[in-house]
């Protein structure tokens, strides 16, 4: 069985172990190909102020791509019982190849500064991947607005009908929103793409260490500069990609809410192909909505990550701690969890045909009240006087519309609407993240 990197000769009790590991193995997986990375990052820094000899830094280059062939080629990769973690297996892997060689990646480093700098690389590849999930399905939502924006719908306050708004608006509505989710995966790529390594355990390392170098050889727009600092950003990290997350989860609930609501017979305002939905064992008249329905409850669950990632990170010190071991536990799933539910809500609201002609029910009449005093205050008629009036036979059962809602109407949609937020998206993907 292999050694522990911190092994002393005291063997360790079993149950304390396997409690202590947990699911860590098995998540550190994901980091292996960005531990390669950084590993390679590391050995050429540390070649380059003569802690290597060319031949040796050859070698291990050499046999880490050998490692990283099987990562990514083979996915035959894994972490062998007694190995700790991934760090452990490649150094093992390397040793077994190289011998003494195979020990030298370690120097300057520590544990704790290779998981800071393996899970950034691991945040920025994810958020990258995020981004294009969204761009996408911002395309869609265009898509829809575009195709459907001369068809009106009833806009709701308070779930009460309100005023005449138009399908092209709530596809839209959606779309801008999905703009400012990108503005915070921005920010969040922003953090987290800073170095942390040669921070070694948070406290530096007395050998000369070129920082810069290895910043710019992992594609870093900068580094985290206090090496104590870099520590602390564990968990920070998390935390602003888990709110990242959250925010857009909000808004694919929000819509999966939508339409839940719009597909009932009490609402009748979207119709969902039979593709998109499922039956009832008992009564066969029954076209659920259970994509957006597991969506609306995967979703709900994502926007309780930043409280789940505070209350592990809540009343710790600086320094490096075992709790923060648990926090790819609740992060890695989620983003998993999170790139499905954009795969399927672009899938799905590609499906969503909206219903005609629903302001020609009798149950929407009152709302063109708004267009009535408007039409009374052009005609001279102060507005609250104007208001009252039609408050009156709104009271009196008397009110009826003169006129309904044209295309150029503020509920529709416009060309130019469109244009400015493919626009605005467009130059947030081409921002340099």
């Amino acid at each position: 069985m292999a050694k522990k990197l911190w092994e002393k000769g005291i063997e360790m009790d079993a149950l304390i172990e396997q409690f202590t590991v947990g699911k860590d193995k098995e998540l550190d997986v994901e980091l292996a190909s960005y531990d390669i990375q950084g590993t390679k990052a590391h050995i050429i820094m540390l070649e380059s102020v003569g802690l290597l000899e060319k031949s040796e830094l050859d070698e291990l280059i050499v046999e880490l791509d050998k490692i990283q062939s099987e990562i990514i080629d083979t996915g035959k990769f894994e972490i062998e019982e007694g190995v700790e973690d991934v760090h452990s297996q490649i150094e093992l892997m390397l040793t077994r190849s190289l011998g003494e060689v195979g020990k030298k990646i370690h120097s300057g480093r520590s544990r704790n500064d290779q998981v800071l700098v393996d899970i950034r690389l691991y945040l920025r590849d994810e958020l990258k991947q995020i981004k294009l999930l969204v761009k996408s399905l911002f395309d869609v939502l265009i898509q829809q607005a575009e195709a459907h924006k001369e068809i009106l719908m009833p806009g709701y306050t308070h779930t009460q009908a309100a005023m005449p708004s138009s399908f092209g608006l709530w596809f839209g509505a959606y779309a801008e929103s999905l703009i400012d989710d990108i503005e915070i995966l921005n920010g969040a790529y922003k953090v987290v793409n800073r170095n942390p390594l040669g921070s070694a355990a948070g406290y530096g390392s007395s050998f000369p260490l070129n920082r810069q170098m290895t910043t710019e050889l992992l594609g870093f727009e900068g580094m985290v500069y206090n090496s104590v600092y870099a520590q602390m950003g564990r968990g920070k990290t998390e935390q602003v990609v888990s709110s990242a997350i959250a925010n857009l989860a909000l808004t694919l609930n929000k819509l999966s809410s939508d339409i839940c609501l719009y597909n009932s017979q009490n609402f009748q305002l979207l119709k969902l192909p039979d593709e998109l939905t499922t039956g009832s064992s008992i009564m066969p008249h029954k076209k659920n909505p259970d994509v957006f329905e597991l969506l609306r409850a995967k979703t709900n669950s994502l926007m309780s990550l930043p409280n789940q990632v505070m209350m592990m990170l809540g009343s710790l010190t600086s320094g490096y701690h075992r709790d923060f071991q648990l926090l790819k536990e609740l992060l890695f799933p989620a983003i998993k969890e999170l790139k499905s539910c954009l795969r399927i809500t672009e899938y799905a609201v590609a499906r969503i045909e909206p219903v005609e002609d629903i302001l020609n029910d009798p149950k929407y009449k009152l709302i063109f009240s708004v267009e009535a005093v408007n039409e009374l205050v052009v005609q001279g008629i102060p507005f609250r006087e104007a208001y009252q009036q039609v408050a009156k036979q709104i009271e009196e059962g008397s009110f009826e519309p003169s006129t309904k809602l044209n295309h150029t109407h503020e509920g529709s949609i416009g060309n130019l609407m469109l244009k400015e937020l493919k626009e605005q998206m467009d130059d947030l993907m081409t921002l340099r993240i």
